[in-house]
């Protein structure tokens, strides 16, 4: 069975990184999702796509992909590209609009 191992990238609506600090695992989809015929919502039989499991390294969540034998697929985490920039540069004459 695989699974898929990231860190989760920060939210874009967000200033805090509270949560990425932890690895997350999730199981790969089982079955497909399927309207339901009443009222319009989506479900499935497959109840792994529910589990979301954190941990606090890579390590650890590589070490409880082999003890279970479950094929781990990691994505490592891109780095952060910051802009660094002053308020006043908004104003500065030499600013190009």
């Amino acid at each position: 069975m695989k699974v898929r191992v990231y860190k989760p990238a920060k939210n874009a609506m967000q200033s805090g990184q509270a949560a990425t600090k932890h690895w997350v695992m999730e199981f790969e989809p089982g079955a497909k999702k399927v309207p339901d015929q009443l009222m319009g919502w989506i479900g499935s039989t497959d109840t792994r796509g529910q589990v979301r499991m954190y941990f606090e390294t890579l390590e650890e969540a590589q070490a409880f992909a082999a003890k279970h034998k479950l094929i781990a697929d990691i994505e490592m985490p891109k780095p952060r590209k910051l802009q660094l920039k002053a308020y006043a540069d908004n104003f500065a004459f030499k600013r190009v609009v």
